[in-house]
């Protein structure tokens, strides 16, 4: 069987997430030449990270599965292939995979000169199956 991920799957994050989840930066930006970093994260089945927000904004591109993306204070949205999520700057928020789906999107994050994220609470068990319809199966 053919591998389906577009880039190489990531190193596993060790911070900030509930559940696995693998980052491969794409564009690290170190020298800050485009104000701007690009990576690729796999969440397995029921990962999730926590609650936070960008100074800069981020943009979500997502390419495989089902996940979820959940502003603070409002309904969760579902989310597969092809759907782009644009989370303004300071906005709280959390997003990651379906219980019963892994999810891959590409993030983007634009103006890193403002800073980087700023990672907040765990998203508990409970607002995590609040958001994805009580569906606890993971």
């Amino acid at each position: 069987m053919p591998n389906k991920e577009v880039f190489p799957k990531g190193s596993q994050a060790v911070a900030n997430f509930t559940g696995a989840a693998f980052v491969n930066m794409l564009v690290p930006d170190g020298s800050g030449t485009y104000n701007c970093q690009v990576y690729d994260v796999i969440f397995e089945p029921g990962c999730r990270n926590d609650w936070h927000s960008h100074p800069g904004g981020q943009i979500l591109l997502c390419t495989d599965g089902i996940g979820y993306y959940q502003e603070k204070d409002q309904p969760a949205r579902r989310l597969q292939r092809g759907d782009v999520v644009e989370i303004p700057p300071q906005v709280e928020h959390w997003h990651g995979a379906a219980p019963d789906s892994s999810f891959t999107h590409i993030g983007i994050s634009p103006n890193t000169r403002k800073g980087g994220a700023t990672w907040l609470l765990p998203v508990t068990d409970e607002e995590y199956q609040q958001a994805t319809g009580g569906n606890n199966h993971v």
